[in-house]
């Protein structure tokens, strides 16, 4: 017999939490001038840890996504389409909101607001991501989902090698298609290329549709064992190809690279797969609950937090006869103990990342899950 949905595997909440957690800390250093090499992103073509976190996140969604839309037996209605297109319409505002409040705590003026603010970002990957992604699943046979995948990565790479896609400047087709479309002033600022870009979000969308059919195989398997091995299977030879690519197609977060694409979810997988194995094959669970209280609200911890830094980031506190933001008070506050600025960097992440965690764990004891 398959494996019940209602027999909730703890280690998918587990890797959702720590790639949660992960999304935070490195979003929060004390100060970005000092961060320990693994723990910022690489600046063009390669791979670090932190690179991980946010292709973690959205493997992970295309498992749930498989998960939540089962209960549907995959049958599209309008009632169901509809609420797949209402979910993707409020994470996709969630992020405008955090753009927009960033504006206000600068204190720019209503026109400045419309004429600056940046359109797309990280919950708006997530939405638009989520949404063609649980279409595609309503509306396509299953067993095309691969070729659909491959025929998304095929078509996204020779965009980039015919566009420039691998100049790091204005001449990049990515670039130039943000540009035209949503406006300079639209954009993140950063050489011109948009991170979360138009264009970088056809293949981010084949990195989700990988997580939706390995969350397939994951549920048609029979018991934990199969699961761990097929999971490890995938993730194996997706890291291979995926490095092997890389001497064509550079692994490269900021234009989501193909090579970038299978080799986060070959990690991934093969991460699941481990946290299968030590969770729930062995049951070695006491370690575990930090990142639960993470992973049950994942969305919602992620926007908390973005919201809680920019606070920090604008709440003045008077220091040494000026005044500055409460972030800085509390990492000068830290250097004052530890002279390292790098650890000091580090410990304000963490002590930010508890921050966030207690509030986790109260919503965690009341039982409150807020599906966002």
């Amino acid at each position: 017999m398959n494996t019940p949905i209602k027999q909730r595997l703890l280690s998918l909440d587990i890797l959702r939490g720590i790639t949660i957690a992960g999304m935070i800390l490195v979003n929060n250093p004390g100060n970005w001038g000092h961060v320990y090499a693994p723990l910022r992103h690489v600046k063009w073509n390669g791979l670090t840890p932190t690179d991980l976190v946010f292709p973690f996140f959205m493997f992970i969604m295309g498992i749930s996504t498989y998960i939540s839309l089962k209960k549907y037996n995959f049958q599209y209605s309008h009632t169901v389409a509809w609420k797949i297109i209402k979910r993707t319409l409020v994470i996709f505002a969630i992020g405008l909101g955090i753009a927009w409040f960033y504006l206000i705590l600068q204190g720019k003026g209503f026109s400045e607001q419309f004429e600056q603010i940046r359109i797309l970002g990280v919950m708006q990957r997530l939405a638009l991501c989520y949404g063609v992604t649980a279409l595609i699943a309503l509306t396509v046979k299953h067993k095309y989902i691969p070729a659909l995948i491959a025929f998304l990565l095929i078509g996204y790479l020779l965009i980039l090698l015919l566009g420039k896609g691998f100049e790091y400047n204005e001449t990049n087709i990515l670039s130039i298609v943000d540009r035209y479309i949503l406006g300079a002033n639209h954009m993140y600022k950063d050489n011109s290329i948009d991170p979360e870009g138009l264009l970088s979000t056809v293949s981010a969308i084949a990195h989700v549709l990988i997580g939706f059919y390995c969350g397939k195989l994951l549920l048609e398997a029979k018991n934990l064992n199969e699961k761990m091995l097929q999971l490890f299977i995938i993730g194996t030879t997706f890291t291979f190809i995926g490095f092997l690519l890389s001497y064509g197609c550079p692994i490269n977060k900021k234009i989501w690279s193909p090579s970038f694409v299978i080799i986060t979810c070959g990690l991934a997988a093969s991460l699941l797969a481990l946290l299968i194995w030590i969770i729930d094959c062995k049951g070695l669970k006491g370690w575990t609950s930090f990142f639960r209280v993470f992973g049950v609200n994942p969305l919602f911890m992620y926007v908390f937090a973005a919201f809680l830094s920019l606070l920090f980031g604008y709440i003045r506190i008077p220091y040494e006869d000026t005044a500055i933001s409460l972030h800085g008070y509390i990492y000068n506050l830290i250097v004052q103990v530890i002279s390292d600025k790098y650890l000091s960097s580090l410990i304000y992440a963490l002590l930010f990342v508890t921050l966030n965690w207690f509030v986790g764990y109260w919503l965690y004891k009341k039982n409150i899950y807020i599906k966002i």
